[in-house]
């Protein structure tokens, strides 16, 4: 029986039968080890927010860099990342992905240090590349360390759970940011930096203590006709793998590589927004997924997650045309307006995709190769993070603003080509989220370690 009849099967069950777990039930389904890991996800990114604004204010006016030497600097995030995220794929298949982890989390750690005092290039270009080289490692890792931990059943939950308190971290770290920051006083940043260092040691303290008996290597033994026995070719061979990391480029192509450097292009370019004004659609497009992650994941609960992914591709499609028009009326509180309607729409799109992309993949990928399958994906992503600025700065920098935005309009169509006709008929129902509410394992109540408070959303529909 193909997998597309299977999922026909699984959509009507779903549809008459299968009940909707309220969300309260998540923190009780969640094992300690889950909810130790969701614990310092915020403050950890409170840390992130501090930096992540000022990186380019950092290197060129405090530390005096030409801009040309910040452009090629900023480029070795993305880049170190790119080089690394194959081998650290194979590297938690070897050692797990607490150990991958937790180095990952070193690298961040010593990186931050570095550029806390990166007075010359040499020293900044170390500091990046340990910090970019961190950021490859650490998606697949962590991905594969939630796996090994949290059930199938409710991973998509905790996928959108853990980018709520991302961003809400990000949020937080950006606020404290704008206050700690001035140019006038050097140290102000030195010391930013240092607490970025600071941020990521309470989960280094969780991996080394509390969850030290946790994400362990898989033992596999294959026979040599065994499919998934080897490494990445016998992982490209496996259905619907190809085809996630083609749509893991495609989202980022279209999605977060031009959020992050195209957006701001067009609407300081063609758009004329102020920067209090880039600052405060960044802000709106946190708020809205920190207020709507976990209503968004009550409504996509046991729909085809190849089909959500069709629901972000229209919302970002709204969100662009937002960005279009606004260079229509340069220059005004209209554009300012639409400028941020564009991030807030865009991110109610991400409160889509984030949960569940990477539940695809995890739910698709067996144990003893989780690690390569995570890393496979993030080339996709870390591809399209390193080609989509070019693209935006070479069009929109020619005066081809518009022409960029139909770019992504187009792109977006592709996207929902690739879920539809190409992803979603090799995934299986467990994968594209249409496993019964049944096979859920009931785990038990860790009284240890108390919920935290319910969150104070403003339920709107979505």
């Amino acid at each position: 029986m193909s997998a597309g009849t299977n999922q026909g099967e699984e959509t009507r069950s779903t549809a008459t039968g299968r009940r909707r777990p309220p969300l309260r039930d998540f923190w009780g389904d969640l094992p300690r080890e889950g909810r130790l890991l969701l614990a310092v996800v915020a403050f950890q990114f409170v840390g992130t927010g501090l930096v992540l604004p000022f990186w380019v204010v950092y290197l060129h006016e405090i530390r005096h860099f030409p801009l040309e030497t910040v452009g090629v600097l900023l480029a070795l995030l993305p880049a170190a990342g790119f080089v690394i995220v194959a081998p650290g794929g194979a590297l938690i298949d070897r050692v797990g992905p607490r150990v991958t982890m937790l180095a990952s989390l070193v690298m961040s750690c010593v990186g931050e240090l570095v550029m806390a005092f990166a007075t010359t290039v040499p020293l900044a270009v170390v500091g990046l590349w340990l910090v970019g080289s961190s950021f490859g490692l650490s998606w697949p890792s962590s991905q594969s360390l939630v796996a090994s931990i949290v059930p199938s059943g409710i991973r998509q939950r905790y996928f959108g759970m853990n980018f709520a308190l991302l961003n809400l971290g990000i949020g937080v770290g950006g606020v404290v940011g704008g206050f700690l920051a001035d140019v006038h006083r050097p140290a102000t940043f030195s010391v930013m930096y240092v607490v970025e260092a600071v941020s990521y040691l309470p989960a280094m303290t969780l991996l080394l203590g509390p969850l030290r008996h946790t994400g362990g290597p898989v033992p596999h033994t294959a026979s040599h006709a065994d499919p998934e026995r080897g490494g990445y070719l016998a992982v490209l061979r496996r259905p619907a793998v190809v085809p996630l990391t083609v749509l893991s480029f495609a989202t980022a192509f279209v999605g977060y590589g031009q959020l992050n450097a195209g957006m701001p292009a067009f609407a300081r370019a063609l758009s004329e927004v102020s920067t209090r004004g880039l600052g405060l659609a960044f802000a709106a497009n946190t708020l809205v997924i920190v207020l709507l992650q976990l209503v968004v994941l009550q409504r996509i609960e046991g729909h085809r997650r190849s089909r959500v992914v069709v629901v972000m591709t229209l919302l970002w499609a709204v969100a662009w045309s937002l960005l279009g028009a606004s260079s229509l009326v340069p220059g005004t509180v209209a554009a300012t307006l639409l400028v941020g309607g564009c991030a807030s729409v865009f991110a109610l799109g991400e409160t889509l995709m984030q949960p569940s992309l990477p539940a695809m993949v995890n739910d698709l990928a067996p144990d003893h190769l989780r690690g390569r399958y995570n890393a496979v994906t993030s080339v996709g992503f870390q591809a399209a993070s390193v080609a989509a600025p070019p693209v935006a700065g070479v069009l929109i920098g020619h005066g081809l603003g518009l022409v960029w935005i139909g770019t992504l309009l187009v792109g977006l169509l592709v996207v929902v080509v690739i879920s539809v006709a190409w992803v979603e008929p090799q995934l299986t129902p467990v994968a594209n989220g249409l496993a019964p509410a049944s096979e859920v394992p009931a785990l038990p109540v860790d009284s240890s370690v108390a919920p935290p408070p319910a969150p104070r959303t403003e339920p709107r529909p979505s």
